[in-house]
């Protein structure tokens, strides 16, 4: 997924340190993307719904979600069910990245449709291991656009 394919990551974290050892860990393992961050769930279902004054997503665009489930306001489990609702959102890739191990969470967020569950590690360095991993695995993987609705209600036709 080099930078010329045009895909944006979007991080929805609520932590700054963890969104900026992310984007920071990604970018060393190649990944040159474009990286939105949001610092909870209710920012990033009003970027990709079109909810708000804030800016929205361009239709046509290829978006990835790294989502944390523990964030204020609205929740990463909530993000995810809203956006597997939607007939255009449910095929964007969102990868839980959590620092919670629960089987019953992990079970619940692959029910819900995510493409991937990552724990944080607690280890400084372990977890920015996982976080290079991660950008390798994001080099190769394909991505749908997302089209959907407009800023306007409309229906925009797919190409």
């Amino acid at each position: 997924m080099a930078d010329s394919e045009g895909v944006v990551i979007l991080i929805a974290e609520d932590n700054e340190g963890h969104t900026a050892l992310i984007t920071k860990n990604l970018k060393r393992a190649g990944l040159a993307n474009p990286i939105i961050a949001f610092k909870d769930g209710s920012e990033i279902l009003d970027f990709l719904m079109y909810r708000g004054d804030a800016p929205h997503r361009l239709r046509g665009t290829q978006y990835l979600l790294l989502l944390d489930i523990r964030m204020p306001r609205v929740d990463g489990i909530e993000v995810l069910r809203q956006l597997k609702k939607d007939e255009e959102l449910r095929k964007l890739p969102v990868i839980i990245i959590t620092t919670t191990d629960d089987p019953r969470e992990v079970d619940q967020c692959y029910k819900l449709g995510c493409s991937s569950y990552i724990t944080k590690p607690f280890d400084y360095e372990k977890f920015i291991e996982v976080i290079k991993k991660l950008g390798l695995y994001l080099l190769v993987v394909k991505v749908p656009k997302i089209y959907g609705e407009t800023a306007h209600g409309e229906e925009e036709t797919k190409k």
